[in-house]
């Protein structure tokens, strides 16, 4: 489908990784393609128990005295589909498509993040006539869920001191520090209680909000569909007796979700006065969002209950409205150095009831510790107050602008020459695998860059093939001038 594309190469290997089920937490299938790539080639290669690959190439004639580059990407990418798509992403490939300067793939997301870092690498590997340094091709796991590859790879194999991060989604633009981060696994205990009146069940989903990733668009202050039907529970409640059967919302902590959905029961005096509630709050929250999220709605429908079915007590319902209501969402504090740089910011990903504890799952980003660990503990301080627990993982150091880059000022200088114009140079909310990896290698110099992308995961994703083509042309060029 791709191979009328330029490059040719990178686009066939693009086309490869996407024939290849490789969601996070699903690489091993894709890592052992990177394995075999290697073998065949009799180029020298790691793989680690979590699947993370090293894959290294000596310089070409005339750069083989060369200080090594390293080459960074990760191979998993965030799998959702759309609720009509019936591909099972775990074992079937990609349907890619192409329409005008885009590649996208239908009814799911494309995996562009991070599958282009991979192809350049594996198009460079392949080579035999691009002049290169030795190169330390660096390909991690399950990125989007955690750099959980990163953080446990071993990097000492390598010589590399220079570290060329694929992962960004703009051409031009050349990213130079960002964020740390942690995931917040939050529970609450629950309890259950017969039903002993005839009620009415009622579905109640949050819909129709844009959501984002929680690193990029956070700042566009877009509708958090686990805290708004939060917020429509709590406003329920006030007006009519309501008890919750089910509720869930979100399917990433780094994303923001675009639906959540409760099921509760009402009596049938409160059913009229339910509908009116209904509409009434959907208008506060049309009218909040109309600037961010103009196809905001609520949807509410009948649905039939089981004569046995257990509601969540008194108690545990008014703990979880409580919870969502009164959490630390969106952006918490903005950079005081660069004018328009989020410095802090919660994002409440996933929500899910369950027979013993309602979750709760955030994602937490800051370029400053002390305010990192400071949100932290106020989310852990909430979750006490209500009887709850939590678990802090994949805490991940921020990358922090070094001063002296003589990488940067390679990259500035080549870009430069070849467009006439500087790139933007800029540090960024979302978190990077450079900070994480730095830690690894002392004095590591870093950059991250990329082709142009769009809506990354999600189902509407696609990569520019003019952009792609571009930042392969400046690669080659960046490569022979370091």
């Amino acid at each position: 489908m791709l191979e009328h594309l330029e490059p040719k190469v990178v686009f066939s290997y693009f086309e490869k990784i996407c024939s290849i089920p490789h969601g996070s937490g699903n690489v091993q299938n894709i890592s052992n393609y990177l394995v075999e790539f290697a073998k065949e080639r009799n180029l020298e290669y790691i793989q680690d128990e979590v699947y993370n690959v090293i894959i290294k190439k000596p310089g070409t004639k005339g750069y083989e005295a060369k200080e090594p580059v390293i080459i960074q990407g990760h191979m998993d990418m965030v799998a959702v589909k759309k609720p009509e798509c019936t591909k099972d992403m775990l074992t079937e490939s990609l349907d890619v498509k192409t329409e005008g300067d885009f590649v996208y793939a239908e009814g799911t997301s494309l995996g562009g993040d991070d599958g282009i870092a991979v192809a350049y690498a594996l198009a460079l590997l392949d080579s035999k006539d691009i002049p290169h340094p030795p190169l330390e091709v660096v390909i991690t796991v399950d990125e989007e869920v955690g750099m959980d590859g990163a953080l446990f790879i071993d990097l000492s194999p390598l010589k590399g001191k220079k570290l060329l991060n694929i992962d960004s989604e703009k051409e031009g633009e050349l990213t130079v520090s960002c964020a740390g981060g942690m995931r917040i696994n939050g529970s609450l205990p629950v309890q259950w209680e017969s039903i002993t009146e005839n009620m009415q069940g009622k579905q109640v989903t949050l819909t129709g909000l844009l959501g984002g990733h929680s690193g990029v668009e956070i700042h566009k202050n877009r509708g958090n569909a686990n805290v708004l039907v939060g917020y429509v529970l709590q406003e329920l409640s006030k007006k009519v007796n309501i008890k919750i059967l089910s509720l869930e919302g979100g399917t990433k902590d780094n994303a923001i979700p675009r639906e959540a959905k409760a099921t509760i029961l009402l009596t049938e005096n409160d059913v009229s006065y339910y509908e009116e509630s209904i509409k009434e709050i959907e208008k506060a929250i049309q009218e909040k969002f109309k600037e961010t999220d103009k196809g905001v709605r609520i949807v509410s429908k009948d649905v039939s209950v089981k004569p046995e079915r257990k509601a969540l007590s008194q108690v545990s319902a008014s703990n979880i409205i409580k919870l969502l209501n009164t959490v630390p969402n969106g952006v918490q504090a903005m950079s005081r150095q660069l004018e328009g740089l989020v410095e802090t910011s919660l994002n409440l990903g996933i929500i899910v009831l369950k027979e013993e504890e309602f979750s709760a799952t955030f994602s937490l980003r800051s370029s400053v510790v002390s305010e990192k660990e400071k949100l932290r503990d106020k989310v852990a301080g909430i979750l006490d107050s209500l009887g709850g627990s939590y678990v802090f993982s994949g805490d991940y150091p921020a990358w922090e602008y070094k001063e002296d880059s003589k990488l940067r000022d390679t990259f500035v200088e080549v870009y430069e020459k070849m467009y006439g114009k500087k790139p933007v140079v800029l540090s960024i909310h979302a978190g990077l695998e450079c900070g994480i990896l730095a830690d690894k290698i002392e004095d590591l110099d870093s950059v991250s860059f990329g082709p142009d992308m769009e809506d990354i995961h999600t189902t509407e994703e696609k990569l520019s093939i003019s952009s792609t083509k571009r930042v392969w042309e400046f690669l080659l060029e960046l490569l022979k001038s370091l």
